[in-house]
C-alpha cells in the first residue's frame, strides 16, 4: 500500500517518514511533499493509496488539494494531521470525505494505526466491488468476439493501416493514427502448490475475473483491453503525442503497479505485467506487443507480483512481424524466449520438408536451409554466430559431418537451447550495466537524499521492478546498501579530523542531531566519539 506524506515541516516531514516502520506493516512511503502544489504533481506519477497532509501550507492548503483529490480518485483515503483545533476545519475536512482528522502532536502509534486502518478500509471496498456474483456475470457476457479477434490480429501485425482504420471504424473503436500507444501484458502468477482453494483447472476462470478487474479498474483511463489466444490480458494504452515518451511510460508503470495490487486485493492471488520499452504507431503495436510479451518473461527470473518494463538488449532491437507461417513463428518464439514453441516450430519445418527429403540432393538442400535459417535469426540479433553456436558451429560450415537426419534433427534443437540460453545472459548482462549505474550514482551523489523512488525515476523504471533487481544483483535492499554507503563515508571524513557537521553534510543530512542519532545507531558510537 502507497503512502504520500504532505507537510510543509521539513524536520516533522522527515520523523513522519523514517521514525514509523511503515515497511513492517506492507506501508509503502512513495513520496514527499512540502505543499498542496508540489503533492497534486507528485500524486500524478506515484499513485499512492493513502495521503497524509497538513491542513495549513503554503502555495495550496490541505482542504484545497482534498477537493481535488476527491474528484479524481474517489477511492484514495485522505488523512490530515493538524495543529488546528478549529471546530470549522474539521467539519469541513468531514465534508470533503477526508477519513480522519488527527491534532498534533499525535503519536507515532496513533498515525501507524490511522494509516493501517486507512488500508484496510480501501482493500474492503476494492474487494466489495469486484465480488464473486459481479464476476460470474461478466464471465456470461464477455467482450464480442469480433473486437477481440480484431485487436489479436492487430498486436500480430495483420493489419495494413488502410485496414486498421477501416476495422476501427467498423467496431467503433476508438484508435487515432496519430495517437501514441504502449503495450502492457498482465497474466496471472502460477498457482502455489499449497493453496487449497484454486487448482491449475481454474486458472481460466481466473484469468477471466483478472481481464474482468482490469477492464473495470482502466474505465476512466485512454486504453483497450483485449485477452490473448493463451487467456492474458492486453492492455494498449493511447497516450498524447506531445508527452515525453519516458514520461508516459513512467506514468503507465505506476498505473500497472496500483492495477496488480488491485488484482491481489480482489482475488487474494497475485499476477504480473510486462511493459513495452516504448511508445509508438499503431504499426508498431505488433513491436511493442512482442516487448511486453518478452518483458513478462523476465518474471521467471525476477519473481512474480511485478510490473516489469522491456529493456532492451544491445542489437536485438529488429523488426519484429508475426506471420501464420511455421517459420516468422519459430522466429518470434525464440525471441520472446517460448522454448517449447519453438522447438514445435521446428518439428513442423521439419516434417514439412526434411523428414520427406529422399536422396542426397534434397537432404542436402535441406540443411543449407535450416542453416541460413538460423545465422540469419541470430545475426538479426546482432549476435556472433560462433558465440551462441558453441561447439556446434563446426556444423555450419561442414555439413559432410552430419551423417544422418537423427543426427541433424538433434543439431538443430541443440541450437535452439543455445539460441535461448545465449538470450538469457544478454538479459542478465543488462540488468547487471543497469546496477552499475546504480553503484556509480550513490558514490558521485552520496552527498544528496537519495531514495529507491528517486532512483527509479531517473532511470525510467518502476519501483518495485528495480527493488527487486538490485536486491537480486547486491543481496542487499537498496536503502540498505545507501546507508552502509553513507555511514562508511561519515566515518572516514570524521576519523580524517573533520567536524561532524561537515561530515553529515557530506554524506546528505542538513539536520545533524539526527544524523547523531543515525550514526549512533549504526556505529554504536556518536559522531563525536569516533572523530576524538
Amino acid at each position: 500500500m502507497n503512502l504520500l506524506i504532505v507537510e510543509d515541516e521539513i524536520r516533522l516531514r522527515n520523523a513522519l517518514a523514517n521514525n514509523i516502520p511503515w515497511d513492517k506493516h506492507g506501508i509503502e512511503v512513495v513520496g514527499q511533499a512540502g505543499n498542496g502544489a508540489e503533492a497534486l504533481r507528485m500524486i500524478d506519477r506515484k499513485k499512492p493509496d493513502i495521503i497524509l497532509l497538513d491542513v495549513q501550507m503554503p502555495e495550496m492548503d490541505g482542504l484545497t488539494l482534498s477537493r481535488h483529490l476527491r474528484q479524481a480518485d474517489p477511492l484514495l483515503k485522505i488523512i490530515v494531521l493538524s495543529g488546528h483545533d478549529d471546530f470549522s476545519y474539521a467539519q469541513e475536512a468531514l465534508g470533503l470525505g477526508i477519513m480522519k482528522y488527527l491534532l498534533k502532536p499525535a503519536g507515532d502509534e496513533e498515525i501507524l494505526g490511522t494509516v493501517l486502518e486507512a488500508a484496510e478500509k480501501l482493500r474492503s471496498e476494492l474487494e466489495q466491488r469486484h465480488n464473486e456474483d459481479e464476476l460470474k456475470m461478466k464471465w456470461q457476457l464477455h467482450l464480442p468476439h469480433l473486437v477481440n479477434e480484431f485487436v489479436q490480429g492487430l498486436l500480430n501485425g495483420k493489419y495494413e493501416n488502410w485496414e486498421i482504420s477501416q476495422k476501427s471504424k467498423d467496431l467503433h473503436l476508438d484508435l487515432h493514427e496519430d495517437a501514441a500507444y504502449a503495450v502492457t501484458i498482465v497474466d496471472m502468477d502460477p498457482i502455489s502448490e499449497s493453496d487449497n482453494r484454486f487448482s491449475r483447472k481454474d486458472m481460466s476462470l481466473l484469468q477471466f475475473s483478472l481481464s474482468s478487474i482490469v477492464k473495470e479498474t482502466l474505465a476512466s483511463i485512454r486504453c483497450l483491453v483485449s485477452t490473448t489466444y493463451t487467456g492474458c490480458t492486453v492492455i494498449i494504452f493511447q497516450v498524447n503525442r506531445e508527452e515525453e515518451p519516458q514520461l508516459a511510460l513512467q506514468k503507465i508503470n505506476a498505473l500497472t503497479e496500483k492495477l496488480l495490487f488491485t488484482v491481489k486485493s480482489c482475488l487474494k492471488l497475485s499476477a504480473s505485467a510486462g511493459i513495452s520499452g516504448m511508445t509508438g504507431s499503431l504499426a508498431d503495436m505488433n513491436k511493442l506487443y512482442v516487448q511486453a510479451v518478452r518483458a513478462l518473461q523476465d518474471r521467471i527470473v525476477l519473481g512474480h507480483d511485478l510490473a516489469i518494463p522491456y529493456r532492451a538488449e544491445q542489437g536485438s532491437d529488429s523488426e519484429l512481424t508475426f506471420q501464420p507461417n511455421h517459420e516468422k513463428t519459430l522466429e518470434i518464439a525464440l525471441e520472446t524466449g517460448d522454448g517449447d514453441t519453438a522447438l514445435d516450430m521446428l518439428t513442423a519445418l521439419w516434417n514439412g520438408g526434411m523428414a520427406k527429403a529422399e536422396s542426397v540432393d534434397e537432404i542436402r538442400e535441406h540443411i543449407l536451409y535450416f542453416t541460413y535459417l538460423f545465422v540469419g535469426m541470430i545475426q538479426k540479433q546482432g549476435w556472433p554466430v560462433r558465440e551462441v553456436a558453441g561447439e556446434d558451429y563446426v556444423y555450419f560450415h561442414n555439413h559432410s559431418e552430419l551423417a544422418s537426419k537423427e543426427q541433424i534433427f538433434f543439431w538443430l534443437q541443440r541450437m535452439i537451447k543455445a539460441y535461448l540460453a545465449y538470450a538469457g545472459q544478454r538479459r542478465k548482462s543488462t540488468s547487471h550495466g543497469m546496477i552499475k549505474t546504480i553503484l556509480s550514482l550513490v558514490e558521485n551523489e552520496i552527498d544528496q537524499e537519495m531514495t529507491l523512488h528517486a532512483v527509479a525515476d531517473r532511470m525510467y523504471v518502476n519501483s518495485s521492478y528495480l527493488s527487486r533487481l538490485f536486491k537480486q544483483e547486491t543481496g542487499k535492499a537498496f536503502s540498505t546498501y545507501v546507508m552502509e554507503r553513507k555511514m562508511e563515508r561519515a566515518k572516514a571524513i570524521l576519523q580524517e579530523g573533520s567536524r561532524v557537521y561537515d561530515a553529515a553534510s557530506a554524506v546528505g543530512y542538513r539536520d545533524v542531531s539526527y544524523f547523531t542519532r543515525v550514526f549512533r545507531k549504526y556505529w554504536g558510537v556518536t559522531p563525536g566519539e569516533i572523530r576524538n
